[in-house]
């Protein structure tokens, strides 16, 4: 797929997703299959570019091209300047955050709180296109603030014309959060009236769900988001689906135990031992979600406080499994505060 210039493996992406979809995660999608990965949201403001937190977030060191940078914020200025500096470390595309519910992003007026200034969005947009001429805009955002508020369709004219070059819209409202089920209607309408690629989002968890949200709403690319956390070959399964019809088999308890492995050592390596342990309990979490034995597992692996411990706990956890892992749908997904 060709996307703002560049050729894509294919039209399966990983969403931005905040305390997620850090380096060791994108890495690891784009590596299992996934056609591009976007950053979880970067701020704007330039006093916290020094901050541990922001620094982490702007590492981009050993990924692949293109890098895509998601920047959150409500100045159209401060927003143009993120987008020059980003650049400036390594971005090859620079998307805009107009979809995270979170109240500490919307209590600024950012986030999914800016679809309810339409003359905001498209000084927002206009600045930071203007500000990286070279580098291709991108937009995320939601179907609009609430329920009676769907105004995507406006927001995405204005992206097209203020030369915007993708637009992903999560198929919710602001106010519905991750609760209920994401509708497509509006994606399809936004994709009849722009021509600009738009990228649909929203409970997307199977390959048969991809394809029938493609097919519904005629977008050129889907986005998933909280199905890849401890899942990352779904981006894999989507992707050989979408080309051949045909649906891959499950993966093995070894080849589950190799992803989460290497994953794990990635976390270790990026973060260092206090804050990589902590972190990679919650996505040692997600990969054993569904297996027999999995929640007595967790309430072990969180009194692990060193990285050689966390990994024979792993090592020992998959040895003792001698069966096929299906995936299991109904298990309930972990809190996480995410971002659009």
């Amino acid at each position: 797929m060709k996307l703002a210039g560049f050729d894509l493996r294919n039209n399966v992406f990983l969403a931005p997703m905040a305390g997620v979809t850090d380096r060791p995660f994108r890495q690891i999608a784009r590596r299992m299959g996934a056609g591009l990965a976007v950053s979880e949201m970067v701020t704007s403001n330039a006093l916290l570019y020094a901050t541990e937190k922001t620094r982490r977030r702007t590492d981009h060191r050993g990924e692949a091209a293109p890098v895509s940078v998601q920047i959150a914020g409500a100045d159209p200025q401060m927003m143009a300047a993120a987008a020059r500096h980003n650049v400036d470390g390594g971005a090859d595309i620079i998307d805009i955050n107009m979809g995270c519910p979170a109240k500490k992003v919307c209590n600024v007026a950012a986030g999914s709180a800016l679809m309810r200034d339409e003359t905001l969005v498209r000084s927002i947009l206009e600045a930071v296109v203007a500000a990286v001429p070279a580098t291709p805009v991108t937009l995320k955002c939601r179907t609009g603030w609430d329920r009676d508020c769907r105004n995507v369709l406006t927001i995405a004219r204005i992206a097209e014309a203020s030369g915007v070059h993708a637009l992903t819209i999560h198929g919710r409202t602001r106010e519905d959060r991750y609760t209920g089920e994401a509708e497509y209607d509006s994606i399809a309408a936004v994709k009849q009236a722009v021509r600009i690629p738009v990228i649909a989002n929203g409970d997307i968890d199977s390959p048969r769900k991809a394809k029938q949200v493609l097919d519904h709403t005629g977008a050129d690319a889907v986005m998933i988001g909280r199905a890849a956390q401890g899942r990352p070959w779904i981006f894999a399964e989507v992707a050989h689906f979408l080309a051949t019809g045909e649906q891959p088999p499950p993966p093995t308890p070894e080849q589950i135990h190799r992803t989460c492995r290497a994953h794990v050592l990635d976390i270790h390596a990026f973060y260092g031992v206090a804050a990589g342990v902590r972190i990679a309990r919650k996505h040692i979490g997600w990969y054993v979600r569904g297996i027999a034995g999995a929640q007595h597992f967790r309430q072990r692996m969180v009194r692990l406080e060193h990285p050689a411990e966390q990994l024979d706990a792993v090592d020992r956890f998959f040895h003792e499994l001698h069966r096929p892992v299906p995936w299991d749908h109904e298990t309930q997904i972990f809190a996480e505060e995410l971002a659009a």
